[in-house]
């Protein structure tokens, strides 16, 4: 009886340190949704003020900001996909192949995830300049998949150490060709991995501010815009383009992982 109690206890300890440190994370994220309500009385919304649904109904009304929005989705975008793509190849390349300078390849890729942001924008803008290419969009481009590509390779490389390569065995036993097994078997199962990697280096890339600030040139990110705004004070339209990319990525993920149920479901049945 003593045992089980303990045991029940332990379980519950733990089940309630969760939600505390869930809290704890979450706790910038129910600032910035209560604060895009806020009604400041002056130029900072640092402080509540009464609610209201104004910033809701036009979050353009502040010049400038929903155009640095939508670069930063351009620039995630763009970056996002070929991160993606070179990510997925490269790690594929280290799982499932054996070559001279494999271990060394490994730990190159760890390297733009170790390095500090201030030292890849300064070596960034250093390389950029002295190979005479003006700073701007593309540059800003270059730079995001420079440093998302890894968090692409580590997040499929976790994917592909479980994968179990007996399926894709049984299916060239069952005479399906080398394209037919990827198609049909290897690409579904890595897919989570895929789409993981993808959405990480999205997010890195629409919120990253020192490495982009050193590369930007005249061009204006969404967070290099908050910044700015910051110096005058931050309007409450912030915090609604804000909750409204927080509902995004969540959509996304409830979105895929209720595709993946319906599949195993599906698989199951």
């Amino acid at each position: 009886m003593i045992a089980r109690t303990v045991r029940a206890a332990r379980k519950h300890l733990v089940l309630a340190f969760g939600v505390l440190v869930l809290l704890y994370l979450f706790l910038p994220v129910f600032v910035v949704v209560a604060f895009s309500f806020n009604d400041p009385a002056g130029r900072f919304n640092f402080s509540w003020s009464g609610f209201t649904l104004d910033s809701w109904r036009d979050p353009c009304s502040v010049p400038g900001m929903c155009d640095s929005v939508l670069l930063s989705l351009q620039i995630g975008v763009i970056a996002t996909l070929v991160a993606t793509l070179l990510g997925t190849l490269l790690a594929f390349g280290l799982v499932r192949h054996s070559f001279r300078g494999r271990a060394g390849t490994s730990l190159l890729v760890f390297l733009p995830m170790a390095t500090p942001e201030v030292v890849m924008g300064a070596s960034l803008l250093t390389l950029f300049v002295n190979a005479g290419v003006a700073t701007g969009f593309w540059t800003i481009v270059i730079a995001h998949i420079l440093f998302t590509v890894s968090f692409v390779v580590v997040t499929v490389k976790a994917r592909l150490a479980g994968f179990d390569s007996r399926l894709e065995e049984a299916a060239m036993d069952l005479y399906a060709d080398e394209w037919q097994t990827f198609r049909r078997i290897t690409l579904p199962l890595a897919a989570p991995g895929i789409f993981a990697g993808a959405l990480l280096a999205f997010a890195l890339s629409f919120d990253d501010f020192i490495i982009t600030n050193f590369n930007s040139g005249n061009t204006i990110t969404f967070p290099m815009y908050v910044w700015g705004a910051a110096q005058r004070g931050v309007p409450p339209e912030v915090n609604v383009i804000g909750t409204g990319m927080f509902l995004l990525a969540l959509l996304l993920v409830g979105g895929a992982e209720v595709v993946r149920k319906a599949r195993t479901g599906a698989t199951t049945g």
